[in-house]
This record gives C-alpha cells, structure tokens and sequence, in this order.
C-alpha cells in the first residue's frame, strides 16, 4: 500500500513539473511576440516631437538678390527658380558684350581724332572729345566762345589744340563717338532689367517659402521615442526609435 501512494505521488510530481516548464515556455514565446502586453515585463517608453525647421522669408529675400534663382532654390523648388538665373546670365553677358564694344569704340574715336585731328587725347575730359566733334578746329570754337564772351570757356590752344582734315573726317568721328556713348547709356537698361529680375525672383521665393512652410506644417513630422523594457525572463533593454512622416 505505501508503494502505492509512493508511486502516485511520483507521478503527480513528474506531471506538475511538465506543466511548468510548458507554461514557462509559452510565457516566454508571449513575451517575444507581444513584450508590451505579456505578463511580467514593464516598459517605460519616452517620446520627444523634434519640430520640422520652416524656411525664412528673408533669407530667401536675400538668396534671390545675391542671384536670383536661389532664393526658389532655398525654398526647396527651383522648377521657375531656374528661369531667373538663365536670365541673370542672359543679362550679364549682354552687359559684358555691350561694355566691351562700348569700350573699343571709345579707343577708336579717340584714335580717330588723333590721326585725323591732330587733337591732343592725353588727359582730356568728356567735354572736350564733345567739343571737337562740333568744331573743325580750335581756332573756330575760341571765337565762337569769345563773341559770345564766355572767356572762361576758350581753350589753351597748345594744350588742347585740334584741326580736322576736312569735315567728313570729323562727322565720321562723331558716328564712332555716338556710337559708344549710346552703347554706354543702354548699359542703364541692362543694369534696370537685372533689378527687375532679382524684385521678381523675391517675390517668388517668398511666394514659395509661404507655401513650402505651410505644408511643412500639416504633412512632415519626426518622431524620436525611448523604450526601456524590464523583464523577469530578459534583461533590461533600451530601444531607440525614429519615425519620420512625409
């Protein structure tokens, strides 16, 4: 009889044990697949909102009038951006063309009027290579000026003496010398087109930094959260997660 009970409870024992370690098991698998919700675990977690960066009007402002294009560029769209700077450059190089031709008509009146007029160009202002293309000689413009008794506006004729040829010469100087201060004073234009063109690049790059911040508002975010898992069947672990949603 006492083996009896002794083999039954032997048994018992045996089927007791077998039921832990299945439930042991089980606990453990939960813990892998849910560890938030299985028994036995604790979780801190920690979540920190890094706010998107919006993009500065003024600094868009300033990008456009550096070089019209970047301030589109800054604001993450250079699809019409690109359009000012092609013509930025359009600009520039048509100043550069036109202040070149400008400057080699100029080298080629005065050296018109050197071989031609005998005129004296060294250190000689704006108003006298005027003047010498309305007079064939000094002598003419000096009684000009002195019948009309303005004597503080003759000149020193062995300082500035000049003579034409013959007056065909002198009318072809005037052509050159027309021709490059015309070229000169159309350079204005160009410089007025490049301000215009830098105005609207702004007002566009501001457009865009508008829109690109409020979109930026309501589609982009960024998430940053800490997880500290304490666990009787695991060690203590720590993850970091970064979400970030466009």
């Amino acid at each position: 009889m006492k083996k009896f009970w002794l083999i039954l409870l032997i048994l018992a024992t045996a089927v007791f044990a077998q039921q832990r370690k299945t439930l042991s098991t089980l606990d453990l698998e939960q813990e892998f697949k849910n560890p938030i919700n299985s028994p036995g675990i604790s979780v801190n977690q920690n979540s920190f909102e890094i706010p998107a960066e919006k993009k500065s009007p003024g600094l868009a402002i300033l990008y456009s009038f550096l070089l019209p294009g970047m301030g589109e560029l800054y604001a993450n769209n250079y699809n019409s951006g690109k359009y000012f700077t092609i013509a930025e450059g359009i600009f520039w190089g048509t100043y550069i063309g036109m202040n070149v031709y400008a400057n080699a008509r100029e080298n080629d009146y005065k050296a018109f009027a050197e071989t031609y007029g005998s005129a004296n160009i060294s250190e000689k202002d704006a108003d006298y290579f005027a003047t010498i293309g309305q007079y064939d000689n000094i002598e003419i413009y000096n009684d000009e000026k002195a019948l009309e008794r303005n004597f503080d506006e003759m000149y020193d004729t062995e300082i500035y003496y000049w003579k034409w040829q013959n007056t065909e010469d002198r009318k072809t100087y005037r052509n050159i010398r027309t021709s490059s201060e015309q070229t000169f004073n159309d350079l204005r234009f160009v410089v007025g087109a490049m301000i215009l063109n830098r105005i609207a690049s702004a007002i566009n790059a501001v457009r865009l930094v508008a829109s690109y911040n409020s979109s930026l508002s309501e589609e982009m975010g960024w998430n940053l959260s800490v997880e500290m898992r304490n666990s009787i069947n695991l060690p203590t672990s720590l993850n970091l997660n970064f979400q970030t949603s466009f």
